[in-house]
């Protein structure tokens, strides 16, 4: 008996040292604890040029198994461009599905990759100007990465979403390095500082995105996470009037399931 709860009490231990926290703007290859199956919330405000847009998202995962999860995340949206009337509702509903390629675990480090699939559907309305959805059916695969130690995690994330309607297909790339602050325990109690590049390229029409995006979390529990962070655009190949000035981002996830 004595052996078996050494074990149980060895694996939580594993889980939390391993849930030092997931990277803010880039996907996590974990599908346990915070990292995977937390539920998410999270409120972006974006000022650019000719609009202010904000935007509450919602995302739901559910665990099948040890290395497939399905989930659905949707948004509430605003928008108040210029000189015309705000507009708001619910966004495009997106689905997804990830599995778990590979997973090599050390001493105090893990390393995996899983596959993972999106499915946006045009729900958002587009009868208004400006439109809350894309008007588009969106398909996007990806392959996510992450290298995780005691001391630091650097995650890798590259994604290719398939458009409908007219709209360019989009290559999208991002990295993140995650730093925790304090030393792992159980039950854990951490701050972390992310770091992270984001970027979009639009195959069609040569357009490049890249921000620069740092972040920091609190995790004041085994069940819930606070996180906000702000993007910054290094490259951004719209006219000037439509460029980006900032972007800030405040949620958290919390472990319902």
């Amino acid at each position: 008996m004595k052996k078996i709860i050494f074990v149980l009490i060895g694996f939580m231990f594993g889980i939390a040292t391993f849930s030092q926290g997931p990277p803010m703007y880039t996907d996590s290859p974990m599908l346990l604890g915070l990292d995977g199956r937390g539920v998410r919330t999270f409120g972006k405000y974006i000022s650019k040029e000719n609009a202010k847009i904000y935007m509450q998202s919602l995302a739901i995962p559910f665990n099948i198994g040890n290395k497939i999860q399905a989930g659905v995340m949707t948004m509430f949206v605003n928008k108040n461009p210029n000189k015309m009337p705000s507009q708001s509702g619910i966004g495009d509903i997106t689905a997804f599905a990830k599995y778990q390629l590979y997973q090599k675990d050390g001493k105090g480090k893990t390393f995996r990759v899983l596959a993972k699939y999106n499915q946006v559907f045009p729900t958002g309305k587009t009868d208004v100007m400006p439109p809350i959805g894309n008007d588009s059916w969106q398909s996007q695969l990806g392959l996510v990465s992450g290298y995780v130690t005691l001391k630091y995690g650097i995650y890798g994330e590259v994604n290719y979403n398939i458009t409908s309607n007219g709209l360019p297909d989009n290559f999208m790339y991002n990295a993140a390095f995650v730093y925790p602050l304090l030393p792992q325990k159980y039950p854990p109690n951490q701050i972390n500082i992310n770091i992270g590049l984001n970027g979009n390229f639009l195959t069609d029409i040569n357009s490049n995105t890249l921000l620069f995006s740092p972040g920091i979390q609190w995790i004041p529990g085994r069940k819930i996470l606070l996180e906000t962070g702000v993007q910054l655009p290094l490259i951004e190949d719209v006219p000037d009037n439509q460029k980006t000035n900032f972007i800030v981002t405040l949620g958290t996830r919390i472990l319902i399931f």
